[in-house]
């Protein structure tokens, strides 16, 4: 589990194809703190370390996955968000995210107000997955409250730590970015298509 609080940004320092896998391998400031079978998520996709060298660390990510998140578009040197797993006893500072990416979503605006920047995303609706104005939403592993919402997209709102400590200032029209909707809103949705 994660709480959508970005630690850090790595860097993406070799890419490896094995058959349907993919190995990435990541150089960062909290490598250090990593040990193997350990649980971080990339632009908010949970992998497991399973390999450690010095300042840089080993995930690998199954075709699956590379199918439905936007880990496989990664070019070397390419800045990811990362987050370790959180601990239990600690606040949680965003929401309850799985690190389990329901989708992926296409930047479709991104405008500059007042110092702070709002991103409009576009998503498969087809998908049943759904936004709520003032909810929860994890856009490549960045918890954000949903600003505006519509069947195909929403709109969030990023204050300038977030915009310079993420991907976010990386962003431009058209980027991919994976989103994990909320957990309580998709159980609730679920629930509601089984009763109809």
């Amino acid at each position: 589990m994660f709480t959508g609080i970005i630690e850090t940004l790595g860097k993406v320092e070799k890419l490896e194809k094995e058959g349907g896998n993919l190995h990435l391998t990541v150089s960062s400031n909290i490598t250090s703190e990593l040990k193997i079978d350990q649980s971080v998520a990339h632009n908010g996709v949970c992998l497991t370390v399973v390999a450690l060298e010095g300042q840089q660390y080993t995930v690998t990510a199954i075709e699956e996955t590379l199918n439905k998140t936007n880990l496989g578009e990664l070019a070397m040197g390419d800045a990811i968000n990362l987050e370790r797993a959180m601990v239990l006893g600690a606040r949680l500072d965003g929401h309850i995210v799985q690190g389990h990416v329901d989708q992926t979503a296409i930047c479709t605006s991104i405008s500059e107000q007042d110092g702070s920047w709002v991103f409009g995303f576009e998503y498969d609706p087809n998908r049943n997955n759904v936004t709520i104005e003032k909810g929860s939403i994890t856009v490549d592993g960045v918890s954000l409250t949903v600003v505006d919402s519509h069947k195909t997209g929403f709109s969030v709102a990023i204050i300038p730590y977030t915009y310079e400590h993420t991907r976010f200032h990386t962003y431009k029209l058209g980027t991919t970015v994976n989103l994990e909707f909320d957990v309580i809103g998709k159980y609730v949705a679920r629930l509601l298509e089984l009763r109809s």
